[in-house]
């Protein structure tokens, strides 16, 4: 707005010089438009409107505020600022397409990290193993990889280069429960869940996975956000552990990296979270997912994983495992053939292993009773403090295991059998209570419990009584005899044996 419009001189009852001409044609459309762009105050831009289509509005300081505020509006930017770790959606806010130029730098707020920032998975030496080992198939013959040189090399576009190379290079399985999808974006991928901030949904070249029917009975899609890829499909790829990006022979490899990251971050998140539904931990540092780009030249393959930061938030790694030459030689070939292919059956076993670790923790409370869970309470004894019964036990025939103490409390038990009280344990020792010898016991080391001589009689004669008077001795206060062996347990005469000792 120009300096004489807003100048203060101006009388409240002169009318702007051109405002005819900037009432807008079409008065209603005006009317949504500005009723769209602000919220705040509805009310007052539909009075606002009303008088615009029946008198010119008057040059005041109140109009001149709200002409102000509607350049403002039209001037701010509808996107926005992104934060990381942001939870909101909004169908009006626009996102970057993985080919924009902005995309790099917003997957790196997002916490996406290139091979350059990536660190090494904890379990790279693994990885790395089970990509180069034998397969039991045979190796492409040196025929077919002239075919694949010829046919790559004169390819004219991406498309060429991606149906050419995939039906060359990766593995086909039998397509019933474990599919592949090529350049689908995921349409059932929630949004701003941190990694994927002010982005379009991923889109790889080519994924594979486990259809979500395999799920079956159990509702992935309600239980793990981010497992099934594509909405109101039920036949979707569910949990993909790989995915890959072409590119053509004018195309840029780092793009396809950059996409590939993106792609990888989105399959981490979504076992991580099928983890965390299923209560089971994920090892730190270690990589599930596998992801790969290709020009038809050069073979990428890449290692991703998430890891937390010193401030807690979450960083997505893609490591570079390999990196392959497919038209140098006859022999590049083939390694390239046998790594991508075991990097797909690796990616198979893993999403199937998930797959049924989800399903036994989602049929664990059908399978299994307990009884805290149908009600049924624990027993319980009062006053009875847990025995250690390495340390203390019954013995099973008359004495009692008593446990020694720098000054023995002697005291006569009412019965010669030990009882289950807290009382009683507490005179409890290690080691089991033994008799004197007698000819048809065993050895004192030989372990077995040996009963106290019972009264002989008379027959015994003057040797049975010298045998008492040097095992037993007389506990002076509680007038019983005892004996006390070299282990430090004591054991005690029944109350016959005492009247034939008397």
């Amino acid at each position: 707005m120009d300096k004489k419009q807003t100048s203060p001189d101006l009388s409240q009852a002169e009318l702007l010089p051109t405002q005819k001409e900037q009432v807008p044609a079409n008065p209603p459309s005006r009317k949504r438009q500005l009723d769209s762009d602000d919220d705040a105050e509805p009310r007052t831009k539909r009075v606002w409107t009303t008088r615009l289509t029946s008198e010119p509005a008057r040059l005041t300081r109140q109009n001149l505020a709200r002409f102000n505020k509607l350049g403002n509006n039209y001037k701010g930017s509808k996107k926005g600022s992104i934060h990381r770790g942001s939870t909101t959606e909004s169908s009006s806010t626009e996102t970057l397409s993985t080919t924009a130029s902005e995309f790099a730098t917003q997957a790196r707020e997002n916490g996406i990290l290139d091979p350059f920032s990536s660190k090494p998975p904890m379990n790279l030496e693994e990885i790395q193993r089970r990509l180069a080992r034998t397969r039991a198939t045979a190796s492409p013959p040196e025929s077919a990889y002239e075919d694949y040189a010829h046919t790559v090399g004169i390819a004219p576009n991406e498309a060429t280069i991606a149906i050419e190379a995939s039906g060359r290079l990766l593995k086909e399985y039998p397509r019933k429960g474990y599919t592949k999808v090529f350049k689908q974006a995921f349409t059932g991928y929630p949004k701003d869940v941190g990694f994927n901030n002010g982005l379009s949904a991923p889109q790889p070249d080519f994924i594979e996975g486990v259809e979500a029917e395999e799920y079956r009975p159990f509702s992935i899609d309600r239980h793990v956000r981010g497992a099934v890829l594509y909405k109101d499909n039920p036949h979707s790829i569910t949990l993909p552990h790989i995915a890959g990006e072409w590119t053509g022979p004018d195309g840029s490899m780092a793009e396809a990296r950059m996409q590939a990251a993106y792609d990888g971050a989105a399959l981490v998140y979504a076992r991580n979270q099928a983890l965390d539904a299923a209560k089971e931990p994920y090892l730190a540092g270690h990589a599930k997912v596998t992801t790969f780009t290709t020009d038809g030249n050069n073979l990428n393959l890449f290692a991703h994983y998430a890891a937390e930061t010193e401030d807690g938030t979450l960083e997505y790694h893609q490591y570079l495992i390999k990196s392959l030459s497919l038209m140098d030689s006859h022999a590049g070939y083939k390694e390239g053939w046998r790594q991508l292919r075991n990097a797909q059956d690796l990616a198979r076993e893993e999403s199937y292993a998930l797959r049924d670790e989800l399903k036994d923790y989602w049929r664990e409370p059908r399978d299994s009773l307990h009884p805290i869970a149908e009600g049924v309470p624990p027993l319980s004894v009062p006053d009875l403090e847990p025995l250690d019964t390495t340390h203390a036990y019954e013995d099973e025939d008359d004495y009692e295991v008593v446990e020694p103490q720098p000054v023995y409390q002697l005291t006569p038990l009412t019965s010669s059998r030990p009882k289950h009280s807290k009382s009683h344990y507490s005179h409890l020792t290690s080691n089991l209570l033994k008799g004197p010898p007698s000819t048809h016991s065993s050895t004192h080391g030989s372990g077995q419990k040996r009963k106290a001589p019972s009264s002989q009689g008379s027959s015994s004669g003057s040797s049975h009584h010298s045998k008492y008077k040097s095992y037993w001795k007389k506990d002076a206060m509680s007038g019983r005899y005892y004996h006390k062996h070299s282990n430090g347990t004591v054991s005690w005469l029944d109350d016959d044996e005492e009247d034939e000792r008397d």
